[in-house]
Order: structure tokens, then sequence, then C-alpha cells
């Protein structure tokens, strides 16, 4: 009896090791300090790439390459120093609309490049940065809803010459009362007809109808408010200048935020967790009013008792001119006229045509400017967290309108951090819903590297180490093992590159683990073989039993392994999810070399010779 494997086998074997070794080969050649150069608004071009290159030759800083990928600019350097000083140079020097953010970028041949094939990706733990757990305030979203929903009924009611008392939202409903019973029999069907997202309960003995969102339209609102805070933190994200960040959903409510390179958690938390937004108002009455209404706490019907940040009252009309949502650019500058920090805003055309007539029928006339911001924090109340809104809202400037102004002015009022923070905001937009960020990690790169070393050194100890055991106690068989290992450990590494997954430090103790439980199997089969020898059989029938019956030991061990692996990625987060990834793809490939690959070396070393003896 003779083992041997048909040609098509060692063919398709050829090939796997082929591919593997080359798409796990990006994995040794490092990477490169650089300068990542991207546009707000619109996509770079070989034009932008030789602009950027003539900033650097003027400045004197030398750069391994300059190349223009997936619309952005990337220049290449040979050390920290010269990255850290082009990206100052080139934030000096380039419009503000273009991004300028540190990366680290592959040096991968262009070859290997040609053929799609990547390193993996570093996670945080390794590269150094911060990630931000956070969590959408629903509640917030759905009461948003509802009372952007208060004014349009009183319009369609209007519209409708339907009388009525009073439209009010109390305990996620809102009451439309009204006087008679007739003109409330009159609103119902044109009010059903308006808004398909309520469903309407009429209250005959209080003369007033109910209104509630379906349970369809707070679904939809929900899905809605974390797609939108995706978008915007993403845009603020971009903002700050990160590249390769990481913006996912987690759950029905959370949103995990990954920052590779951010040390500076404050600022970070300040940009991605801010509400703020602005609200154009104009003044009521004058300074005399407005300290009479806060001594006697009557203030107008036509006005809102506001206060400036000194304390100082103000009374603004109910009337909104301009909302946050209707600026489309905003820039930190200087006040050339007075010297201070001030935000430069653009409208756009709605908000530009809106301001153009109010201040052209009120030049002379107080226009202020009132900075709103929404807070949710979590605080724990005897045994349990309660969640505790909070919206302030300050008058940040109050001016005299000089002349008629439309898509474009600045505002003041603000410190100078004050006026970057509130201009990036703005051009990034506002959070459809407050978040609250539940948790927060930062590593610094220092850590990051120590990690990727360390992280290196045990799996380079425990390969040896399972190395040297299998040579020395399975003799050649052993050096068979040893050689499916290296394959093994080369193909998952592959896997990983190809899948582009992100390696963490739970990442590497799955490949710790996997190279420990890769040589299993092989133990399995050659104690098989051993039995099989001891019995009296042949050596070739021996070879042939070893890897028949012990398939099925095998593939129940790893099998129940894999369902652990799956389960752990099912209900794990992050970093669990990285080891349950590389445990898993490490179960499949050991599997593999072990049963697939050891069995072509071994017949085609032993499979067609008469022995007398096996090395094992």
């Amino acid at each position: 009896m003779l083992n041997q494997y048909p040609l098509w086998k060692y063919l398709l074997l050829a090939v796997v090791l082929l591919v593997g070794g080359i798409y796990a080969l990006p994995n040794l050649y490092g990477e490169d300090p650089s300068v990542q150069i991207s546009h707000r608004s619109q996509a770079l071009e070989e034009s932008d790439r030789l602009a950027i290159e003539q900033a650097l030759s003027r400045q004197s800083i030398k750069f391994k390459r300059i190349e223009l990928l997936d619309n952005k600019v990337l220049i290449r350097f040979a050390d920290d120093q010269l990255q850290l000083k082009a990206a100052d140079a080139l934030k000096a020097s380039l419009d503000k609309k273009y991004l300028v953010a540190l990366n680290l970028a592959a040096a991968t041949p262009d070859w290997l490049r040609s053929l799609n094939a990547s390193p993996m990706y570093l996670g945080l733990d390794l590269r150094g940065g911060i990630h931000f757990l956070m969590e959408v305030d629903m509640v917030a979203a759905i009461k948003r809803v509802e009372e952007s929903l208060l004014s349009d009924i009183r319009t369609i009611l209007r519209d409708e010459k339907v009388r009525y008392r009073g439209v009010t939202h109390e305990k996620n409903a809102l009451h439309i009362e009204f006087r008679d019973a007739d003109n409330m029999n009159a609103a119902l069907p044109v009010l059903e007809k308006q808004f398909k997202q309520l469903d309407f309960t009429q209250l005959d003995e209080q003369l007033k109808i109910e209104a509630r969102l379906t349970e369809n339209a707070i679904r939809d609102e929900k899905k809605s408010a974390l797609q939108q805070n995706i978008i915007t933190l993403r845009n603020r994200v971009n903002e700050l200048g990160v590249a390769e960040p990481i913006i996912q959903q987690q759950g029905e409510s959370r949103i995990v935020v990954q920052l590779p390179g951010v040390q500076d958690s404050a600022r970070a938390k300040t940009i991605l967790g801010g509400t703020a937004t602005l609200e154009f108002r104009l003044t009521e009455g004058d300074v005399s009013d407005w300290y009479s209404a806060e001594d006697t706490g009557q203030v107008p019907l036509n006005a809102l008792l506001y206060h400036e940040r000194d304390g100082k009252p103000v009374l603004l009309s109910r009337r909104v001119i301009v909302t946050g949502d209707m600026i489309t650019d905003a820039a930190s500058t200087i006040d050339t006229e007075k010297g201070v920090p001030a935000v430069s805003v653009s409208l756009n055309g709605r908000g530009a045509k809106i301001m153009n007539e109010v201040t052209r029928d009120n030049v002379g006339h107080k226009m202020a400017v009132v900075f709103i911001e929404n807070k949710v924090e979590t605080k724990r109340v005897g045994d349990e967290l309660v969640k505790e809104r909070s919206t302030t809202r300050e008058v940040i400037n109050v001016a005299t309108i000089q002349g008629v102004f439309g898509a474009r002015f600045q505002i003041t009022g603000l410190e100078s951090q004050e006026a970057r923070d509130l201009s990036l905001l703005l051009r990034a937009g506002s959070l459809r819903a407050p978040v609250e960020i539940i948790e927060e990690r930062t590593i610094g790169p220092n850590l990051g590297a120590d990690n990727i070393q360390q992280g290196y050194r045990s799996v380079l100890i425990g390969f040896l180490l399972v190395l040297i055991f299998i040579a020395v106690y399975y003799k050649a068989f052993g050096l068979i093992a040893n050689l499916a290992l290296t394959v093994n450990l080369v193909l998952l590494i592959a896997i990983l590159s190809m899948l582009q997954a992100t390696l963490t430090l739970p990442g590497i103790a799955g490949i710790v683990l996997t190279v420990g439980m890769a040589v299993d199997a092989n133990v399995l089969i050659f104690e098989r073989i051993k039995e099989e020898l001891r019995n009296g059989n042949s050596i070739q029938a021996s070879i042939h039993a070893g890897y028949e019956k012990a398939f099925s030991t095998i593939t129940d061990a790893n099998i129940t392994t894999l369902i652990a692996a799956v389960v752990l990625f099912s209900l794990g987060t992050g970093p669990v999810k990285g080891f349950a990834v590389t445990l898993s793809i490490g179960i499949l490939t050991s599997m593999f070399t072990a049963i697939v690959g050891t069995r072509a070396v071994v017949n085609l070393v032993y499979g067609n010779r008469s022995l007398k003896k096996l090395p094992i």
C-alpha cells in the first residue's frame, strides 16, 4: 500500500503557499512617517499635488515620495522630525480649506500594491490614540421631533382656518386644545391627512386631541438620528485632521470612535461631543426694559429673557432669524477693526435671503447672537443611573445693524480657542441628538510601540519553544510539523492582511494561542501513527490510518473551539472581537496545514518508499 497525492493537490498547495506568501509579505516592510492632505469639500488633483510639492521645496524640506492616492495627497518622509516640520510648514502655507494630518503610511513596494497587497491595520493599543464609546440620547432625539411638530400643527390649522386654543407638548404627547366640538371634529381629519407619523386620539370630554408618534416613526427617527450623528462625527474628525479614523455603529444607540495618533483627549471630547449651534435674533425694547424684566420677572409676550456671558439681561424677539443649520461654512479669524477673535460665517441661499431682508428692514436696530449647547450626563441617584439633560443658552454678542448684509458676515464675543472650536462645529454640522461619552481610553505612542515589541516577542518565543519541542520529540516528523506550523503562521497573517483586519493586543494573544493549538492536530496524528505501528501494522498502512482515524478527533476539537470563537465575536466588543477573529482564522489554517499540508509532505517523502523504520 502506497500513500500518494494526485498532482492537482500538490499544485493547489503550491498556489495557496504562493498567494499566502505574497499577501503576508507587506507586513515586513514597516511604515513611513507621512503627512496626509485632503480638502474639506472636494477631491485633490494633480495640480494640488504639484502645489504642495513646491511648498515643501520652498521650505527646503526633503521627502521620500509624494503621491496622489484616493483623492488625497500623501507625502512620505525618512523620519519623524521631517514629518512634523513638514506638517507645520504646510499648515502655515496652505489655505484653511486644506486638512493636514499626520499619518503612518505602509512602505509596501509598488509591485505588491499593484496586487492590492497591504499590511494589517494596527489597532489603537498598538499604534496609540484615543478610543471613545458614545451613546446617542434617543430620548432627546424623539423630543426634538415632537417639538418640531408643534409649529407644523399650528401652521396647518391656521391655513385650514380651524380655530384652536393652543398646542402643547406634555409627557411624550402633543395636545391640541379647542374651544368647541365643531372645530375639534373639523381638525381631526385634517391632522390625520397631513401627519401620517402621528396617532391621534380624540378626548371629547376635554375638547382635546392627543397625538403620539407611531412606533414606526419612533424607530425611523432613532435610526436616522444615529446615522446623522455618525456622518456629523465623521465630518468633525476630518476637521481635526486625523488620518485613518474608525467611526462605526455599535448596537442600536452607540457609536465607536477611534482616533489613531491623537493624544489630546480633552479637545477631542469637546469637539466630538459638542452640540453647539447658533441662533440670530433681534432685540426687544431698550436696556431699561431689559433690567426691568429681570427685576420684576414680567417678560413681554413677544420676547424672551436671555443673559449675556457677564450676567447682563437682554430681551430677544421670539422669532429666530437664522439658525445654525443654515450655516454652510465658518472660519476662525481676527476682527480687523477691534483686533479680537471672530468667526466668519457663510449662509446658504435661504439663510442669506432671510438675513438680507431682516437687516434691510432693521438698520440701526440691535441683533443678538445666541450660543446654544445641549449636554447629557449620567449621574448616580441612589442605586440608579439617571441621565440629566441640560441646555445652555447665552448671548455672546449684541451689535447694532450698521447696514444690509446677507450671505457673509462675522461674529465676535468669543475667546480665541472658543472661536476656533465653534467654527469647526459649525462647519461640520450639528448633531441630530446629544451624545454622551460612556467609555474612553487613551494609549500613548510609546506604550503602543512597547505593545508591538512585547507582542512580537511573545509570538516569537512561543513559536520557537513549540518548534524545539516538536523537533526533539518527533524527530523527522517533528520537522515536517514545524514546516506546517510556519506555513500556518504565514497563512494566518496573509488572511488577516487580505481582510484588512485590525490587529490588537488580544489579536496577538489569539495568534499565540493559535501557534500552541496548531501543533495539537499534528500531535494527534503522530501519536495515532505510533499506535498503529505498535499494533503491528505496516508503515504505509500506519501512516494512512493515522491521518484517517485522527481526522474526526481533530475536527471535533477544533469545531468546539470555533463555536466558542463565533460566540465571542457575536457578543463581544472591539478587543474581544479581535481575539475571536484571529482565533477563528487560526483554527481553520491550522486544520488545513496539519491535515492537508503535513500529509502532502509525508506522502511526498515517505509515501512511495519501502521503509523498515519510520523516524517518528
